[in-house]
C-alpha cells in the first residue's frame, strides 16, 4: 500500500510541476506582451505631452488664453488636430527659413547643369567628328575603320558602331559624305564637291 501511495504522490508531483512549468511560461509571455504594450503606450504619452508642450508654448507667443490646468489633459487626444491646424498661422519665420533651405540646393544645381552645358558646347558632336574624320582621310572608310578611329581619339566618349553607321547614313542623305559598296562591304569617304554629291545616287541605284 505504501508503494501504491508513494508512486501515485510521484504522479501528482510530477503533473504539478508540468502544470507550474506550463502556467510559468504563459505568465512570462503574457508579462512580456503587456510590458511591450505598456512602452507603446508610453512612447505615445510622451510624444502627446511633447506636443502639447510646444503647442502651450505656441499659443503663449501668440498672446492667446492659457489653458486651464485641468483642460491639459482633456486637450491631449487633439494634439494632432490641434497641431495640424494652428503651425500653419504661427510659423511664418520657420516657414521662410525652410523656403531657404530648399532655394539653396537649386544652386549648386544650377551650377552643374551650367557645367554640363559647358562641356557639351565645347565637346564636338558625333556628326562633327565623323565629318571631320572623313575629310581627313584620303581613302575611303568602313563604319568600323570610323568607329575604332573615334575611340582611339576620343576615349572619354562612348562611341557605338551602330550609331556610326546611322551617322554616316545620315551625312550620305544630306550630301555630306559619300557612300561606296566593294563587295558585301560599305565605305564612306567625305563629299569634296557638288558633282560628285549629285551623281552618288545614281551610283546607289546602279549598286542596289
Amino acid at each position: 500500500m505504501s508503494e501504491a501511495n508513494s508512486s501515485h504522490a510521484t504522479e501528482l508531483t510530477s503533473q504539478y510541476i508540468a502544470q507550474v512549468t506550463g502556467d510559468l511560461e504563459r505568465n512570462a509571455k503574457e508579462q512580456e506582451r503587456i510590458g511591450q504594450e505598456i512602452e507603446a503606450l508610453q512612447e505615445q504619452l510622451l510624444a502627446l505631452q511633447h506636443d502639447h508642450t510646444v503647442l502651450v508654448n505656441m499659443q503663449d507667443a501668440l498672446g492667446g488664453p492659457s489653458p486651464a490646468p485641468g483642460a491639459e489633459a482633456a486637450a491631449a487626444p487633439s494634439v494632432p488636430h490641434q497641431a495640424s491646424a494652428e503651425p500653419k498661422q504661427s510659423k511664418g519665420k520657420k516657414a521662410s527659413a525652410t523656403s531657404t533651405k530648399k532655394m539653396a540646393p537649386k544652386k549648386p544645381a544650377a551650377k552643374a547643369s551650367s557645367a554640363k552645358a559647358s562641356t557639351a558646347a565645347t565637346k564636338p558632336t558625333l556628326v562633327d567628328l565623323i565629318r571631320g574624320h572623313l575629310e581627313k582621310e584620303s581613302e575611303p572608310r568602313s563604319a568600323a575603320e570610323i568607329t575604332t578611329a573615334l575611340t582611339q581619339a576620343h576615349p572619354d566618349r562612348s562611341v557605338k558602331a551602330t550609331v556610326v553607321r546611322t551617322t554616316l547614313e545620315g551625312l550620305v542623305a544630306k550630301s555630306h559624305a559619300h557612300r561606296t559598296k566593294q563587295g558585301s562591304s560599305v565605305f564612306y569617304t567625305a563629299a569634296a564637291a557638288s558633282e560628285p554629291a549629285a551623281a552618288e545616287p545614281q551610283q546607289e541605284a546602279v549598286a542596289g
